[in-house]
């Protein structure tokens, strides 16, 4: 009973989500209200406990929309500015054949601005480049939405794990980690999530090329995705290998930004040299022959008009990526000293609680905001393009914030919700004990697809992380399996989920104008989906089951 009683508030979220077709920013408040409900009654908790942390979960939440805020400010900056137009226009010369376009443009462009923007935006900018180079409006969201798997556990600079860890804090603490010790756990996530999506990175896009040639092929014939596949392996490879290596040595920010900018560079001299791409190019079939769903049904206009030098409209993403090393890597002298650099928030009702906000390390300020205001200058913008920016930025974050800081929230509550007068353990152990006992030893294969179920209702990895990544890690405790192994598979399956998460799928359609063929999307990119997961579920299985540990806790 209590078990249900604590599930509740998600399983409402996933009614109002799912069936009902809610927004996460109307359902998480609801489900954070009944989470409330259920702490003050059956779980008997003081009011100024349940205030207390939920107040916590918003200080939390701040910190990721800070880091969303400024991302998307350097995204509208730069479309503003014109330098987007001029990145985009920069591809079209580079292959005829469709598959490589694809791949250079959805796979390797797409992880870059997944690694510096995140949240939905390498699929809604891909998709509309593609159609402006001659791409079905349909295949061009389509494949978008397959790409955008690999690079997203560490997007926006690695904000996805920030979610996770920022749920599972209080599980390590209560196991008595320093902040030192935190870290640790930290980076090891980081190595491990890298390390179990490059075993499936390096063909998925190989997979979205076939499933592109299947589909929208004159033949309707998987063979001329396959006579890519020298091509699309080398770019599976040239994006996993600095990623994985960034992983293991830098830590969760910089995976997929340093793997896709030396990726695509040597994608891209590798296309132009003919350097394993297919011998025969491949195209769709004229457009008389397009079916209907294949086509947009409004005006999209074209990829727009390059005002400006390459090398100026990549100057800030640049001075970005110089920024991020510069002040991550500790032989520089600036780690320690700007993560130090707080501001203290005593949460009023809940004793020693105290929320801080290191405003110098949040890479939303440093660099996302500082290099957008820069950007002004070094682009030249007038006062008409700057306001556009800014003001598009806040409208695109209103509804991630009331989300966001709705579900936080709820999150903080319940796995703080020990401190009770009834004796109860907090409501996420209670959960993890459930889920504990109904799979037992089979839990590692449901693992993957819980975070896949976050992904789906919220429309976030990152979202889905701080949903879930807390009940993850309590199941592990309790079927003693390493905590760290299904944490991980916890952030990979909320970036598989990318592919066919609602919010996702609207908004690459809505960008390429294929209005009404989002389900027809979901069901297609649900292959993809469901063999990556699959196939990371069993080799992370495999690996716990022979008594692989990486990182014991107890």
């Amino acid at each position: 009973m209590y078990a249900f009683a604590a599930f509740l508030p998600i399983l409402v979220t996933i009614i109002l989500m799912a069936a009902f077709n809610w927004p996460a920013k109307k359902a998480l408040p609801i489900s954070w209200l009944l989470s409330c409900i259920i702490a003050l009654t059956i779980w008997q908790m003081d009011f100024q406990h349940v205030l207390g942390y939920s107040i916590y979960g918003v200080g939390k939440a701040f910190d990721v929309l800070v880091i969303i805020f400024g991302a998307i400010l350097i995204l509208n900056t730069l479309k503003q500015s014109g330098a987007m137009a001029t990145i985009n226009n920069g591809f079209m010369g580079v292959s005829k054949d469709r598959r490589v376009q694809a791949i250079i443009v959805g796979w390797m462009f797409g992880a870059f601005i997944e690694g510096a923007a995140g949240f939905g935006t390498p699929a809604a900018l891909a998709g509309p480049l593609l159609v402006g180079l001659g791409f079905p409006p349909l295949a061009a969201a389509l494949v978008a939405l397959i790409f955008n798997s690999t690079p997203v556990s560490f997007g926006a600079v690695g904000t996805p794990i920030a979610g996770a860890m920022s749920t599972i804090a209080g599980n390590l603490n209560n196991a008595g980690f320093d902040a030192a010790r935190t870290a640790e756990f930290n980076l090891a996530l980081a190595k491990y999530v890298a390390l179990f999506h490059s075993m499936c990175g390096v063909f998925v896009p190989l997979l979205g090329i076939c499933l592109m040639t299947y589909f929208f092929g004159k033949e309707k014939s998987l063979k001329h995705g396959l006579a890519a596949a020298p091509f699309a392996i080398f770019a599976g490879i040239c994006f996993v290998v600095p990623y994985l290596i960034t992983a293991w040595t830098l830590g969760p920010e910089f995976p997929s930004l340093v793997g896709s900018l030396i990726g695509l560079v040597i994608v891209v001299l590798a296309a132009k040299n003919n350097f394993f791409t297919p011998k025969t190019p491949w195209d769709f079939p004229d457009k008389s022959e397009w079916a209907d769903e294949w086509k947009s049904v409004v005006d999209t206009g074209d990829v727009g008009e390059a005002k400006m030098s390459l090398v100026k409209a990549w100057t800030p993403y640049v001075i970005i990526a110089l920024i991020l090393v510069v002040s991550r890597v500790p032989a520089f002298g600036l780690k320690a000293w700007m993560s130090a650099q707080m501001i203290k928030f005593p949460i009023p009702g809940v004793e020693g609680l105290t929320y801080n906000l290191q405003y110098l390390w949040l890479p939303g300020t440093v660099p996302f905001i500082l290099v957008a205001l820069l950007t002004h200058v070094i682009h030249g913008m007038n006062g008409e393009q700057i306001s556009a920016a800014w003001k598009n930025t806040f409208k695109q974050i209103t509804g991630a914030a009331i989300a966001l800081v709705a579900g936080v929230a709820m999150v903080q509550l319940m796995l703080n919700s020990h401190v009770n007068a009834g004796g109860l353990d907090s409501m996420m152990t209670a959960m993890a004990k459930a889920a504990a006992g109904i799979a037992g030893a089979s839990f590692p294969f449901f693992a993957p697809f819980i975070g896949i179920l976050g992904a789906f209702i919220s429309g976030s990895n990152t979202v889905s992380n701080i949903l879930f990544a807390s009940f993850q890690f309590e199941t592990a405790s309790i079927l003693q399996m390493p905590q760290i192994l299904i944490v991980a598979m916890q952030v990979i399956g909320g970036a598989i989920g990318n592919m066919i998460c609602v919010n996702n799928v609207v908004a690459a359609c809505a960008t390429v104008g294929a209005i009404g063929v989002e389900g027809l999307i979901i069901r297609r990119n649900s292959i993809p989906c469901f063999i990556y997961a699959i196939i990371v579920a069993i080799v992370v299985s495999s690996l716990i089951y022979s008594g692989f540990n990486p990182f014991p806790i107890n």
